[in-house]
């Protein structure tokens, strides 16, 4: 079973592993966050992402980072190994909550299934109004719905 380490921006790995913990509360030998703050050099964020992975289970890890380019993201790569270690951008709730279902694939499919289910999370849910109507809120008043 993979393990999963949040790295990302400051407060955002520990909010969204709080979130994590909601949904799914028996995570936490699988789930590790580490927040980034904004003054911390690439290097010093490096050591300690290997501080964390240091601390987690033997075997598989997937990095979560936010930001693509970023320092946590960019110091996740340079101590991801690419076997063992992978890492993916762009960290969300519905991408931490389709890896931890699935954690139990091996790394290879965990990071397809992981990208999935950021992807199929994006979604536009918000409707236009139709042109030329008016935009009256419903009401209960069988005066103004003679048909209730």
């Amino acid at each position: 079973m993979a393990s999963i380490l949040l790295v990302a921006h400051a407060p955002l790995s520990a909010s969204l592993q709080a979130v994590a913990r909601h949904v799914y509360p028996d995570c936490s030998s699988e789930l590790a966050a580490l927040d980034i703050p904004a003054s911390l050099g690439l290097e010093e964020a490096q050591r300690r992402i290997e501080a964390a992975l240091a601390a987690m289970p033997a075997g598989e890890v997937l990095i979560m980072a936010d930001v693509f380019g970023a320092t946590p993201c960019n110091a996740a790569l340079n101590v991801a190994d690419g076997v063992r270690v992978r890492v993916v951008a762009g960290a969300s709730v519905p991408m931490l909550w389709r890896a931890l279902c699935y954690a139990a694939l091996p790394l290879a499919d965990l990071v397809v299934r992981a990208v999935d289910g950021g992807r199929q999370g994006v979604m536009q849910i918000a409707a236009p109004r139709r042109q030329n109507q008016a935009n009256r809120p419903p009401s209960d008043d069988p005066d103004s719905n003679p048909d209730q």
